[in-house]
């Protein structure tokens, strides 16, 4: 785990769009809209309801982009056969994989939630525990369709090419980039069938204390 944690972070790309990515579009924004209570969300800021949003940001990216190209690289590289030539096995590469990624996850999300709060007094109202859940089954759903992605790509640059063609539409008519209150009708109707949005409705209403039952799609 630790040796996988350090390939990770040995990629620039990887970790900006992991760490940074989130953050910096929290701070471009919350310049320019503040965090005055709005009535289209409720009375709440917009970075109230942005922060929340931008964990599935943070999701999507290493799930659909990051775990795809990197299995698809080490296969297409020959590095995963070395490892069925070693006494490790498959099962423990898998866990160390998927324990790094979602390392990586969660320090994403906890520096997005210190620059809202530190920059913009972005509030909350939920229950730390239902919010870590929530973001542990929405992360671990995305890093299995990344998974699926990186077993079907036959290279490294079909994994990139088709994930980013999933990961960019999901970013914008999710309301995980722009609220789903200001997207038109139709779009949020295109919404309803983005599984990225119920990452985004999950986490906004999780953060505001809505129950899971009245999160359930």
């Amino acid at each position: 785990t630790f040796s996988q944690a350090r390939l990770y972070l040995r990629e620039p790309m990887a970790t900006f769009f992991t760490i940074l990515f989130a953050p910096l579009l929290l701070v471009l924004f919350g310049l320019i809209y503040g965090n005055a209570p709005n009535a289209m969300f409720g009375g709440r800021g917009s970075m109230d309801v942005t922060v929340p949003a931008y964990i599935g940001l943070v999701i999507v990216t290493i799930g659909l982009i990051g775990i795809p190209i990197q299995i698809a690289t080490n296969r297409e590289l020959g590095i995963l056969r070395r490892y069925r030539a070693t006494p490790l096995r498959p099962l423990t590469y898998l866990i160390a994989d998927i324990v790094t990624d979602y390392a990586m996850c969660v320090v994403g999300v906890a520096i997005l939630i210190v620059v809202g709060r530190l920059l913009f007094n972005v509030s909350f109202e939920g229950n730390i525990l239902d919010v870590f859940a929530g973001f542990t089954l929405s992360a671990l759903s995305f890093f299995a369709l990344g998974y699926v992605l990186a077993s079907v790509a036959p290279s490294a640059r079909v994994a990139q090419t088709v994930g980013m063609v999933l990961t960019y539409p999901m970013m914008f008519l999710s309301g995980a980039s722009l609220p789903l209150e200001s997207l038109p009708t139709g779009l949020r109707q295109v919404a309803d069938f983005i599984p990225l949005t119920y990452v985004v409705k999950l986490m906004r209403g999780l953060w505001i204390g809505d129950s899971w039952a009245s999160l359930a799609p």
